[in-house]
């Protein structure tokens, strides 16, 4: 199994919304805080959100508040990303990754190793 696979993404108009998932292979999942990054065309890849290994603590890029929203399946060794009110801006490529330190999830280049990501366009 692949360390980490994304799904979820597609097409959708503005205002819509989707749902992404990524499941994860390693042992000790509920020891992990996770989240999600995006990179859009021509810009590097951002902070989106993430989760703490309790689920009690949550964090948000300011771009995302209030329409976008994590959380975890630690049955499943997934994280989920609901995202509303869907804006042209937010297109992308989604990633998700995880890390035994919460905290450094904020910063991207703390990860080596990615999945494939999942594509999500916004239309106007």
């Amino acid at each position: 199994q692949e360390p980490l696979v994304e799904s979820g993404g597609g097409l959708v108009q503005a205002g819509g919304s989707l749902t992404l998932s990524c499941t994860f292979a390693m042992r000790s999942f509920s020891s992990f805080g996770l989240g999600w990054f995006r990179q859009a065309p021509g810009k590097e890849r951002e902070f989106v959100a993430l989760i703490s290994p309790s689920g009690a603590d949550t964090d948000y890029a300011d771009s995302v508040k209030g329409r976008f929203t994590i959380s975890r399946d630690d049955a499943e060794k997934a994280v989920l990303l609901q995202m509303n009110n869907l804006k042209p801006e937010d297109t992308a490529v989604y990633y998700c990754n995880a890390h035994l330190v919460t905290r450094l999830i904020r910063t991207p280049g703390t990860f080596r190793r990615w999945g494939q990501g999942t594509l999500v366009t916004v239309s106007s």
